[in-house]
């Protein structure tokens, strides 16, 4: 008999883990609250987004596979329950709501009518697992055991289809040997390839996820950090953070200086952490981390400064494109966006912004409507007193800095990302700025050396 999956909370996370789990060769059904959402997921239409997910939506809502719907009652008699809901930070404060994932469990729970596992997926604070089996018990049918389980999440937004089939771990919080034993069958595939499985209890699990987030943010704001000493010396830290990475206790990854992380997870879950510590009384154990977001917070007003001061100390009515929407590439996703949120302070400095993203546009449109956006790179940079790369496309980084240089009034660049072929630029007659870096003035070729004068041969 096939194994049926639920998926509760069709986002990002949840849209993503019913198609994978469907491609697995599972029956899924995915539950939301949002009609409009789950319209689009059943005719095969993604409301976001994400590369390859597409393709697998489609496939397995035309077979019957994967199914939406938005009553929760419908969901009770799948074997296994996926908790995909969104953690929001508080409106009141750093730490993470979690009304949507009691919602979910206060929904599902007193539908079912048999033993069920209900396996979380979403990023929470440490405890919430065990407040969940709580609900779960005060509200289960009589004769009905419900089990809490916990399987963080690890997607890169961008790379989501990758990452849920050929995961780099599995962390499996659970407190029966029968709750692993399904989350093994269930991703039976992934270990068969040799994917290391960490089996662990609820609030290691919960802790793992946040940890992982808090690290990468930290690493991140390390070498921004070093970025601004380098600012402040001349040095150039591309080549601090390439000789840190051959440090294999080091590596290169997520050590490469810029305008810092964005998205709704980094910025959200290491708040989120701070404020959980502070309320289980070890907040000195994570007050570095109030550090690592102000270090990345601060990379965006830098990028500001080198703007109005590329432009002669004022931004009043100077043209500037600004290339990049998205918090990353690979994704329409502008949640506490980096490049938005420093085309939002230039146009308050009163300079003439138009943004350019191959994919976040309408995202863009709908959380900063004042902005004037372009219909292409090519329209952004037309005219531009100064170009800012802030979004790390491959579209910006395959430009021709030779015909992108006809387009603009001002051949002047801030690599906001440190991405672009510095000297191409440069001998396209660009100056060129990179965060952490010298100032870099456009290279001039020099002259072939005069023919020798017939004197000159005889000596």
């Amino acid at each position: 008999m096939t194994t049926t999956i639920s998926v509760i909370g069709t986002g990002y996370l949840g849209a993503t883990h019913a198609a994978c789990m469907a491609e697995l060769g599972f029956a899924v059904i995915g539950v939301d609250t949002d009609p409009a959402k789950i319209a689009d997921l059943s005719a095969g239409r993604l409301p976001f987004y994400e590369p390859g997910l597409p393709e697998l939506l489609r496939a397995h809502t035309d077979a019957g596979v994967l199914r939406f719907t938005t009553s929760i009652a419908e969901a009770a008699d799948a074997d296994v329950h996926f908790l995909c809901v969104g953690t929001p930070q508080r409106a009141d404060g750093l730490g993470a709501d979690t009304t949507h994932v009691r919602a979910a469990v206060a929904g599902l729970v007193p539908h079912l009518r048999r033993d069920a596992l209900i396996v979380g997926k979403s990023t929470v604070p440490v405890g919430t697992a065990h407040e969940l089996q709580a609900v779960a018990d005060a509200l289960a049918p009589e004769g009905v055991r419900v089990e809490i389980a916990w399987n963080p999440e690890f997607l890169r937004e961008g790379r989501s289809v990758e990452d849920t089939l050929r995961p780099d771990r599995l962390v499996l919080g659970v407190t029966s040997e029968a709750a692993e034993q399904t989350l093994r069958t269930v991703y039976e595939r992934a270990i068969g390839s040799g994917t290391p499985v960490v089996v662990t209890d609820l609030v290691s699990a919960e802790l793992v996820k946040v940890s992982a987030n808090a690290f990468l943010a930290t690493k991140i704001s390390f070498i921004n950090a070093v970025a601004e000493l380098c600012e402040a010396t001349g040095g150039d830290v591309t080549d601090v953070s390439r000789a840190l990475g051959h440090d294999a206790r080091i590596g290169h990854a997520f050590l490469k200086a810029g305008l810092g992380f964005g998205g709704g997870c980094l910025p959200k879950d290491i708040r989120a952490m701070m404020a959980r510590a502070g309320e289980l009384g070890v907040d000195q154990a994570l007050t570095f981390l109030r550090e690592v977001d102000d270090i990345n917070m601060r990379r965006r007003h830098r990028v500001v400064d080198m703007a109005t001061d590329e432009v002669g100390g004022s931004l009043l009515g100077r043209r500037v494109a600004v290339l990049g929407a998205a918090f990353k590439p690979l994704t329409d996703d502008v949640r506490d966006s980096p490049a938005l949120n420093v085309a939002a302070q230039l146009q308050l400095r009163g300079a003439q912004v138009r943004v350019y993203d191959p994919q976040a546009m309408d995202n863009a449109r709908a959380v900063f409507p004042t902005l004037a956006y372009a219909d292409s790179a090519a329209d952004a940079l037309a005219g531009a007193d100064l170009v800012l790369l802030l979004t790390e496309w491959s579209e910006f980084l395959e430009l021709d800095p030779a015909q992108a240089g006809d387009l603009v009034a001002q051949r002047r660049v801030i690599d906001g990302r440190n991405a672009l072929d510095t000297d191409a630029w440069r001998r396209a007659g660009w100056s060129y700025r990179g965060l952490g870096r010298p100032r870099m003035e456009p290279i001039v070729e020099s002259a072939a050396p005069a023919a020798a004068t017939e004197l000159e041969l005889v000596g």
